[in-house]
């Protein structure tokens, strides 16, 4: 089958998340997951806990802020229901590479499938 409309871009994630589960204490038996993709958990710390304007958040990631906005969204529904209904919250996953750069430093090396660690050194061609 052949794969129709645009090529996804890659979501630039400063580190990976220093915890990747969190799980309800007090809850019998084994509680639901929900799944939140490393670049839902950027969007968070971005515009949440580190309190950047949305359009901030989209040049630190390398989107456009209407695609940010909407990763922001799944990613408020993915937590909202996980502490609502006592799931765990699993941190994995997702369309992203890491990059230490500056936020506003331009991308000039071309991204390929699955996540990747991008060099701190500029790479000339």
């Amino acid at each position: 089958m052949q794969v129709r409309g645009r090529p996804k871009k890659y979501r630039i994630v400063r580190q990976d998340p220093k915890i990747s589960q969190f799980s309800p204490r007090g809850r019998p038996g084994r509680p639901d997951e929900v799944e939140l993709s490393v670049d839902e958990y950027e969007a968070i710390r971005l515009a949440d806990y580190i309190g950047l304007s949305q359009k901030e958040a989209a040049i630190s990631m390398k989107i456009s802020q209407q695609t940010f906005s909407r990763i922001l969204k799944r990613a408020r529904k993915s937590l909202a229901n996980g502490l609502i209904n006592g799931a765990v919250i699993k941190i994995q996953g997702g369309y992203y590479a890491i990059s230490s750069r500056d936020a506003f430093e331009p991308l000039k090396q071309p991204l390929g499938l699955g996540p990747l660690e991008l060099p701190s050194e500029p790479i000339t061609f």
